[in-house]
């Protein structure tokens, strides 16, 4: 391989261009993923061009980053990695485990490479068994840009741009930012306003039906009463976190009274996945107001 033959501080500034070649790309024509977060796309474009170099910890981690906050792509990649790259303490399961997560939410490349086969087990790499850890997801950067969201709502369904689209027009009327918002909605319905969950969790911000009548929400299918029902009740985190993104985000997951008794981001595994991909978006710990 050339690379190898290349004198080491060489192959550091190759590698280094190579790998900052999609930061480049994705401010000036857009990622390979514009569907994705923005900071999911940026993740899944280093990975690949930290593949493509060789820099297989690089390539790992920012996959495993990607699909921790909910990517299918992310999930599809990781599994391809490990299929085609052996790790230390990485068994095949962990491969057929991931393609099959991503199969299973429509992922076509992945059910092709799976070809029908499912997994024995479920087997998930270690990395996802890292406890939350707040200083990692601050090193992806402060708020997400307005420019950045944009892109990403442009990029959303028709159908579901003009709920997204809602939520940043109401979301300053309850002093939340819109981002953030978006990150909330994203994770709870993406978009969808008919949304129905397990536990009757309903439309757009998946409204249960005490949170519902604690808002005034007549009707929680209404796309936008759910959302004003939803952002009234994210002012009201707000306030009582103070501000807190991680806090505010578990207890809109799991309500605040477990937040309140755990003293911060409980330790449920669902909860600490909700909080990641809510930080992973939006990127800032601290609510910033809107305007």
């Amino acid at each position: 391989m050339i690379l190898a033959k290349l004198n080491p501080r060489v192959l550091l500034c190759v590698l280094s261009v190579v790998v900052l070649m999609p930061l480049v790309a994705h401010a000036e024509s857009g990622s390979l993923f514009p569907d994705e977060a923005p900071v999911i796309a940026r993740l899944l474009d280093d990975g690949i061009a930290a593949e493509a170099v060789g820099f297989a910890a690089g390539a790992e981690a920012r996959y495993c980053w990607a699909a921790r906050l909910g990517s299918v792509e992310g999930q599809y990649r990781l599994g391809r990695f490990y299929q085609t790259h052996p790790r230390p303490g990485v068994g095949s399961t962990v491969a057929t485990t991931l393609l099959s997560f991503a199969a299973q939410r429509g992922h076509l490349a992945a059910q092709r490479r799976l070809a029908g086969r499912a997994p024995g087990r479920i087997d998930t790499p270690a990395c996802f068994e890292q406890p939350l850890d707040l200083a990692v997801i601050k090193t992806l950067g402060r708020v997400i840009s307005r420019h950045e969201v944009q892109r990403y709502v442009a990029a959303l369904p028709v159908g579901r741009r003009s709920h997204a689209q809602m939520v940043q027009r109401l979301a300053p009327r309850f002093g939340v930012d819109p981002r953030f918002a978006l990150a909330i909605v994203r994770n709870e319905s993406g978009f969808d306003p008919s949304a129905r969950s397990p536990r009757n969790a309903m439309g757009l911000m998946q409204l249960i039906p005490e949170t519902a009548k604690r808002f005034d929400v007549v009707d929680a299918f209404d796309p936008e009463q759910n959302i004003r029902g939803g952002l009234a009740y994210l002012r009201w985190l707000l306030d009582k976190f103070e501000g807190d993104i991680a806090r505010t985000a578990a207890a809109y997951n799991a309500g605040e009274g477990v937040v309140m008794r755990y003293g911060g981001v409980p330790p449920y595994p669902e909860t600490r996945e909700y909080v990641e991909r809510v930080l992973g978006f939006y990127r800032a710990t601290r609510h910033v107001a809107p305007g």
